[in-house]
């Protein structure tokens, strides 16, 4: 008798098996890339935010400017005006290009530059207002002056109406102060003088120092003419009456 050899069948394989082995072999290798693009993608963010962070600190500080009062200057041109009157100043226009906290420059060509890191410490039209007050505080010792808008309640005699034209300056040359003003009858509303002036300062030292001082005494001629013709129209009582 002849012995025959068994032989086992090779088992057959599911097509549709196949195709999910060979998925999961793709699945695996690409899960195992993961770790490699998270730390590609940190390694970016890192670089992005160091280098953000490099340019902030190594940008200039921003330098603040405030024009002020020139008391001691003015202290000798004194008014004499009726004891206990009321004035009010402002409000105070400024030019649409000036109403912003950087410090605005004119060019020879024409052009205007805003400065980036040079600015004023405070709104310009506020800051023209309190200088204004000051300096009629310092000649006219004997009247009292309110910022506007003022408490309602206070009797107001006369309010000091300003509009600035004209603010132009150059850093290597000059600046040219044009102002608008007017006195109102607070009580009776009532226009009782109006002027156009205008002040040239030379700006010196040629920086945005400079700037200020020029503005400084611009406001400070101002004052002058206002003090004076305050002064006119509000002349004290004499003796006897």
């Amino acid at each position: 008798m002849f012995k025959s050899k068994i032989q086992n069948p090779k088992p057959k394989i599911n097509p549709n098996a196949k195709l999910q082995i060979a998925r999961q072999k793709h699945k695996s290798c690409h899960l195992s890339f993961v770790p490699c693009h998270s730390f590609v993608i940190c390694a970016l963010f890192f670089v992005i935010l160091t280098s953000g962070c490099v340019s902030v600190s190594n940008s200039p500080n921003s330098r603040f400017y405030m024009p002020g009062s020139l008391s001691k200057e003015l202290s000798a041109g004194k008014f004499e005006i009726a004891q206990g009157v009321i004035v009010a100043v402002g409000p105070i226009g400024i030019p649409e290009y000036q109403d912003r906290p950087q410090i605005v420059t004119r060019n020879k060509n024409g052009t205007f530059s805003f400065a980036q890191f040079d600015r004023w410490a405070e709104p310009l039209d506020s800051s023209l207002a309190r200088i204004l007050s000051e300096d009629l505080s310092v000649m006219l010792p004997a009247a009292s002056f309110q910022l506007f808008p003022c408490n309602f309640a206070i009797p107001l005699d006369y309010q000091v109406i300003v509009d600035i034209l004209q603010l132009d300056s150059e850093l290597e040359g000059n600046m040219v102060f044009t102002a608008q003003w007017s006195i109102i009858d607070a009580r009776n509303r009532k226009m009782l003088f109006t002027k156009k002036s205008q002040f040239i300062q030379t700006v010196n030292p040629h920086n945005y120092f400079g700037l200020s001082q020029a503005l400084s005494s611009a406001v400070a001629s101002l004052s002058i003419e206002i003090a004076e013709n305050l002064a006119k129209l509000s002349r004290p009582p004499k003796l006897g009456q």
